[in-house]
């Protein structure tokens, strides 16, 4: 379960011709381009995703990628933020209840109209086969996950003895999180932003919610095209690194007024909220790169009596407020506008992502007889994390000096590395 796009194309087929049979999802309702969803369908796989999906057709997407008839269900999974995960461990969770109690899950027990949707499918499928997700777990050697959303999904799991299977952290890989999660959006978040609005950022105001890897990379761009960056941050030291970039940290609260563009890129909840919306300028600009449509109140905006949307095209909408008539500009509906309003990052560093996880997941078989991995979260190796940085160097035209043998053996590495210890931070 991945973004379904022309570059995700490349890891699936690399898989098919590994040996695998794939079925593919998308974890975003607005990530898929249809054209590479349709190629693959023809020739590689089995499809179950579109551009534009309900919430609800979402969950029905990402429940058949998961059914594999009488096999029971797949063997690998790669999530991409935790809902694949989620799925099972919530149906297996409900399905022991079940058959303790007899008691189905019951959606109303929830306010959160997604997770209705998720326990509405687990109750329906328990009707038909109580044991559907119990079999996928038993099936199931791992799963490698993409993002920091799923990745802190994992480790919760793991910290309360709830994960079911074996877990590899890509998204922890440096050839991933420093790649990514900062050159990456670097380069779609402004492609997102001026797909979606044509804005001319330079002397904009643009307030970037969080400085990790994803919200230097965003603060980054913003800067070098001329905007005024301000950046919001719970975390000192995230602090201190932006403000030796030259940016301000200072609260929403403080910037909300006068600011033109807001970028929420914490993977945390009620970021943005429906006051700060009502006191940003005529046509401010709100948007997520994030994970989850909940860093900004969407719920609370829609929700909002008198709100009045009108959508200028499709992932970019105008919301008018009845009391003052002035409006916000909001893309992709909260969700990931790098995916919704563009095409996400380029190929050439999500081949480093990708790469990541193809060594994820021949890791995860070729070690799923010896014992070696328990439920828990793992991250690659180091001299894996240097291979796949070294398999892209020759795209660049990049020539590595060599360490002798003396050189290595002063600072104690091999001479074919890896060169630095598990706890170096780049």
């Amino acid at each position: 379960m991945n973004i379904l796009t022309i570059f995700t194309f490349f890891p699936l087929l690399l898989m098919t011709a590994l040996g695998a049979e794939v079925r593919w999802c998308s974890c975003n309702i607005f990530s898929t381009q249809d054209h590479a969803a349709a190629a693959i369908a023809r020739d590689s796989a089995a499809v179950f995703a579109w551009k534009g999906e309900t919430l609800q057709e979402y969950w029905w997407c990402t429940e058949r990628c998961l059914e594999w008839g009488a096999g029971g269900g797949p063997d690998l999974i790669v999530d991409d933020g935790g809902d694949a995960t989620l799925l099972i461990h919530e149906g297996v969770k409900a399905e022991e209840e079940y058959e303790k109690t007899g008691k189905l899950p019951d959606p109303a027990s929830t306010d959160n109209a997604e997770f209705q949707l998720v326990l509405g499918l687990i109750r329906d499928s328990i009707k038909v086969d109580p044991k559907k997700y119990s079999k996928m777990k038993e099936r199931l050697v791992g799963v490698s996950e993409e993002t920091t959303t799923g990745v802190k999904r994992l480790y919760q799991m793991q910290i309360s003895g709830s994960l079911l299977f074996p877990a590899i952290n890509v998204n922890d890989s440096v050839t991933k999180s420093k790649f990514d999660n900062l050159y990456g959006c670097r380069h779609s978040l402004p492609d997102g932003l001026m797909r979606a609005t044509d804005v001319m950022l330079a002397g904009k105001v643009a307030v970037v919610c969080g400085y990790g890897d994803v919200g230097k990379g965003c603060a980054a761009a913003l800067k070098s095209a001329g905007a005024r960056v301000i950046v919001t941050e719970i975390d000192p030291i995230c602090a201190l690194q932006a403000l030796m970039e030259g940016i301000p940290v200072l609260t929403l609260e403080d910037v909300v007024a006068d600011s033109d563009i807001f970028v929420t890129t914490t993977g945390n909840k009620d970021i943005i909220m429906v006051d700060h919306m009502k006191k940003m300028k005529n046509n401010a600009i709100v948007c997520n790169i994030g994970h989850f449509d909940n860093e900004i109140d969407m719920l609370g905006l829609e929700a909002l009596p008198g709100i009045k949307r009108i959508t200028i095209k499709p992932q970019t909408d105008r919301w008018v407020f009845p009391d003052t008539n002035k409006g916000i500009i909001v893309l992709a509906e909260g969700r990931l506008m790098n995916l919704g309003c563009a095409t996400g990052h380029p190929s050439f560093v999500m081949s480093c992502s990708f790469t990541n996880q193809v060594i994820a997941q021949l890791e995860l078989w070729n070690e799923r007889s010896s014992g070696k991995y328990e439920k828990k979260v793992y991250v690659l190796p180091k001299h894996l994390d240097e291979k796949v940085a070294l398999l892209h160097l020759g795209k660049l035209g990049a020539k590595l000096t060599k360490l002798s043998p003396a050189q290595a053996e002063y600072i104690s590495v091999p001479v074919e590395g890896p060169y630095k210890p598990p706890h170096y931070r780049y």
